[in-house]
């Protein structure tokens, strides 16, 4: 790959200000679980809250590159701290992956920690206990309140959860987890990939017979809309899992996604919330869809030659940089934010247009991946 004409001297100035910002942050939130913010301050979550892992995550890429103790310790402490839902059971979902990699598996990667790496390997097996044999997908969440019945619910999002699965049957050899996780992905390549590479978020099965009942818009504008997040989560997990398996079709619906992705993104590249979504409403910018995508594109183009590696990396790359220069709070020291216009749930109006910890964490990442400065956890 020819990387000569990219302009990418911002890159190490972008790393820098994440860097000094996310240091004066861990001295005001610690060990605890920001989410989205409000009035330029995170609002923190409960441990078992499904964002619980970005900003450990985020500590421990930084902590991966520049060595500062202090951020590894916080990582640490987050991680203990979420002992209480891996032990507690009860409030686990399909998101262990989300929670467990950026923790336990970042720390056991980082520093060889046994009792990291048993509690990934915990997760992993509770992941796998979710999975549906009828219908061979990964059931998404618990029953939110009571009598609800969400057995049949698979979500686009569980493609990043998926990577536990792999590291668990690499680090232990036996060959069940991977297992599980090639079944759910083939489900994703069946039931929530269109031909155009729009994605679905939300596939409801017959949890007895595995049978497909519906496709609800969830998170996105309608149910034939394209949730830019649930695209971005479709590009890279898709991507990650053929990073793991090496099956062909994996990295073909990722080239699809991506393709769709790219070509629809607006003039400064950063995605609207969802692709379909009619008049002012699409206009509104989600930088959490445009930095998990950006990081995505990254790993794309490193498993493609370079005929198409290109078109991945530089798509990558101007949504990176738009979000330095255009979405970045560099100026804004009352903001704990990295970057603004994030849109966590539309259709519920929940958190529109602020700070969002993931795509926080993303961004971080992305930089990361442009600085080759690894190791990268979902891997």
């Amino acid at each position: 790959m020819n990387n000569q004409t990219e302009n990418t001297a911002w890159v190490e100035e972008a790393w820098s200000k994440a860097l000094e910002k996310t240091g004066i942050n861990s001295q005001s939130i610690g060990a605890e679980f920001p989410h989205a913010g409000q009035s330029g301050k995170y609002v923190l979550e409960a441990p078992n809250w499904w964002t619980a892992g970005f900003w450990p995550g985020m500590l421990w890429q930084f902590y991966g590159e520049c060595g500062d103790e202090s951020l590894k310790a916080i990582a640490e402490r987050c991680e203990k701290r979420l002992d209480e839902v891996l032990d507690g059971y009860v409030k686990l979902d399909h998101d262990l992956g989300f929670m467990w990699i950026l923790t336990s598996v970042a720390n056991f990667k980082l520093t060889g920690n046994e009792m990291s790496r048993i509690r990934a390997l915990k997760a992993a097996n509770y992941l796998s206990a979710r999975f549906n044999l009828k219908g061979r997908y990964i059931r998404a969440w618990n029953p939110w309140r009571e009598g609800e019945d969400n057995s049949g619910v698979a979500i686009i999002d569980c493609c990043m959860n998926t990577s536990l699965l792999f590291w668990a049957s690499a680090e232990t050899g036996d060959p069940r987890y991977r297992h599980i996780a090639e079944a759910h992905m083939d489900t994703v390549l069946e039931h929530f990939i269109r031909a155009d590479g729009s994605v679905y978020h939300i596939v409801n099965f017959n949890p007895d017979t595995g049978e497909v009942k519906e496709k609800p818009g969830g998170q996105g504008y309608g149910p034939e809309s394209a949730w830019s997040r649930g695209t971005a989560w479709a590009v890279y997990g898709l991507t990650l899992a053929y990073h793991h398996s090496a099956k062909p079709e994996y990295l073909h619906a990722a080239q699809r996604v991506a393709h769709f992705f790219l070509t629809r993104l607006p003039e400064d590249h950063v995605p609207h919330w969802d692709f379909r979504a009619p008049g002012e409403t699409g206009k509104i910018r989600d930088t959490s869809a445009g930095s998990c995508a950006a990081s995505g594109l990254l790993l794309l183009a490193r498993q493609v030659d370079d005929s198409e590696s290109h078109i991945y990396r530089s798509g990558a790359l101007k949504i990176m940089e738009s979000l330095y220069r255009n979405y970045g709070t560099w100026d804004q020291p009352d903001e704990e934010g990295l970057l603004l216009h994030g849109t966590s749930n539309y259709p519920e109006n929940r958190n529109i247009g602020v700070s969002l910890i993931y795509g926080d964490f993303f961004y971080v990442e992305a930089l990361a991946r442009l600085k080759e400065a690894g190791p990268f956890y979902w891997e």
